[in-house]
């Protein structure tokens, strides 16, 4: 477990750093000084970030134009009825300009009843619950139901534990803005880095699998939880920093390699909410 644990620091120190950022969809809210700002653009980069990398990042700078480079204070004032919406013909792959109106009319309605995405997320967790989970189902749910005309295929964008999504983009985005260091924000103190949940897709997936710290074979919520329990017998305060390594490895087309017989005990998993 010892020699694991060193393996995947190495691994981990490798991509975890500033140049991490150029090419990561979190190079968007780090453009960002503002907490406000951070946290809305922030979602929305979580949100699309799928698809080729170098078209998503030219699609969020295109969006980033359109608000004017002041998301906090386009998405309060936004209208959808007046004239010239600057919303109007964006899009990314299968998230239509419908979509992009109605999340942010979801979000700014989140600011009217809360005043941040923050204020909603620390309403729905304590420091006593083990993860993220019910905060995560709290913003998916709260954002589908605000605007009436929210497109059903929205649940996509917005997944939630409940339904058994591994949630892996807004697990992301929670942890751009808890974890601290060269590349996360860290702007959300109300929640501790051991109550993240590792982002799971089928790259980290993959090399999770490989190396033995994952048994389930469906990229779920269940198997989440699964990967964040064995990742915590690692390191038990900040466990989702292994994402470096696995989603790192993963897009540099790598692969991690561990010997069967050394591979990481059988982890309790966390308890699924």
């Amino acid at each position: 477990m010892t020699t694991l644990k060193s393996y995947l620091d190495a691994i981990t120190s490798k991509y975890e750093r500033v140049s991490f950022i150029d090419g990561d969809p979190v190079s968007i809210p780090r453009a960002f000084d503002s907490a406000q700002d951070q946290e809305i653009i922030g979602l929305f980069a979580a949100v699309l970030a799928w698809g080729r990398r170098d078209v998503m990042l030219s699609k969020l700078g295109d969006l980033c134009e359109r608000m004017g480079f002041r998301p906090y204070e386009f998405v309060s004032g936004y209208s959808p009825d007046r004239a010239g919406d600057p919303l109007s013909g964006f899009g990314h792959r299968t998230f239509l300009p419908a979509d992009a109106v109605s999340l942010v009319r979801g979000i700014q309605s989140i600011l009217d009843e809360y005043g941040s995405i923050a204020a909603l997320c620390e309403s729905h967790i304590t420091q006593n619950d083990q993860h993220i989970g019910p905060a995560i189902e709290a913003l998916s749910s709260t954002l589908l139901r605000s605007p009436e005309e929210m497109p059903v295929r929205m649940r996509k964008h917005l997944p939630r534990p409940s339904a058994g999504s591994a949630c892996k983009r807004l697990c992301m985005f929670f942890r751009w803005m808890v974890r601290g260091g060269p590349v996360d924000l860290g702007i959300w103190k109300f929640i501790k880095p051991d109550q993240l949940i590792v982002p799971l897709d089928v790259h980290s997936g993959r090399q999770a699998r490989a190396i033995g710290i994952l048994k389930r074979k469906s990229n779920d919520w269940r198997a989440a939880l699964e990967l964040t329990a064995a990742c915590r017998l690692l390191d038990p305060h900040d466990p989702v920093r292994y994402d470096f390594a696995l989603f790192g490895t993963g897009i540099a087309g790598e692969t991690l390699s561990w010997p069967a017989n050394q591979s990481l005990p059988r982890s309790s998993p966390c308890t699924c909410s």
